[in-house]
């Protein structure tokens, strides 16, 4: 719903409301408010811009008239959505008393990165859709967590190159990387505390399959595919830029030590990763979905 990486923009309310009504499982949205950027936009001065403006832009009330937006519809026609990537403490207390309809992501980058150091220390490497905001915010995302507010987590992977990077602000793409780090980082915040192993599991495992009716994923149970990640929960690794696999590069979590660390990963019980190492040739098969299974 709001002007991003690509070429997805859903602006306009009639629009929205034509898609919803088409829609005969959950529908996953991104937040913004697409007319509330058009008129911020004049914020960013034409030179000598940085990404410490990022969230002033995009700011909270930009989340949260989209997602006002995505849930009346959505009420309006009785249709279950899935809202990507909340940032704010009051998107959270608004879908707090819409769970009936709604469901929500984090990621690990809002829960782990926090403005304005982050932009002190990463500039552009640090902008994203929508942007890590300050310590408020992120104190919310993890109260949602404890209270189970959130449903799922997700990565948000955005394979931005240094040099797409490098562009000076605002014409820097917004998007980091975040699939390889994203069961490290919450492996490591529980170390600290700050959750369960279980809701780890939770939020990674069991409720993207329950929300999104994926069928045989998800658990450790008979007629469930043999899916697992054995983790070392008191191995200590410092990430670094050089082993992302992904076409960044890098990581703008590079440097940090976390404790917890996936040693061995299981696909529908074959071993295809052991201690960092690939196994074997791809072997991916599509998910099924409960409601679309024969009969």
């Amino acid at each position: 719903m709001g002007s991003s990486t690509g070429s997805l923009l859903v602006a306009d309310d009639p629009t929205l409301e034509r898609i919803v009504m088409s829609i005969r499982r959950r529908m996953a949205v991104h937040c913004e408010d697409e007319p509330r950027l058009l008129e911020r936009r004049r914020l960013i001065p034409a030179t000598g811009a940085t990404a410490h403006l990022h969230p002033l832009w995009r700011d909270e009330l930009t989340a949260l008239t989209a997602t006002r937006r995505l849930i009346a519809t959505a009420r309006r026609h009785r249709k279950r959505v899935h809202v990507l990537h909340v940032t704010t403490a009051e998107e959270l207390e608004f879908l707090r008393s819409n769970k009936d309809l709604a469901t929500v992501e984090v990621l690990p980058q809002h829960l782990t990165l926090c403005a304005p150091e982050c932009y002190n220390r990463l500039g552009s490497y640090a902008q994203m859709n929508p942007p890590i905001r300050d310590a408020r915010h992120q104190a919310a995302l993890w109260a949602a967590i404890q209270d189970g507010t959130v449903d799922v987590l997700g990565s948000d992977h955005a394979p931005h190159t240094r040099a797409e990077k490098d562009v000076p602000y605002p014409g820097s793409p917004s998007g980091l990387p975040g699939v390889q780090t994203i069961l490290p980082l919450m492996l490591d915040h529980a170390s600290q505390g700050r959750l369960t192993i279980e809701r780890v599991v939770d939020l990674l495992c069991s409720g993207p399959a329950r929300i999104f009716g994926i069928a045989a994923k998800g658990r450790i149970a008979a007629g469930y595919d043999g899916d697992l990640t054995l983790v070392d929960l008191k191995h200590r690794h410092t990430i670094t830029d050089q082993e992302q696999a992904s076409k960044t590069g890098w990581t703008p979590f590079a440097g940090k030590t976390v404790t917890g660390w996936p040693v061995a990963t299981v696909i529908r019980g074959r071993t295809v990763m052991r201690d960092g190492q690939l196994i074997g040739q791809p072997s991916g098969v599509p998910l099924r979905f409960v409601e679309c299974l024969p009969g």
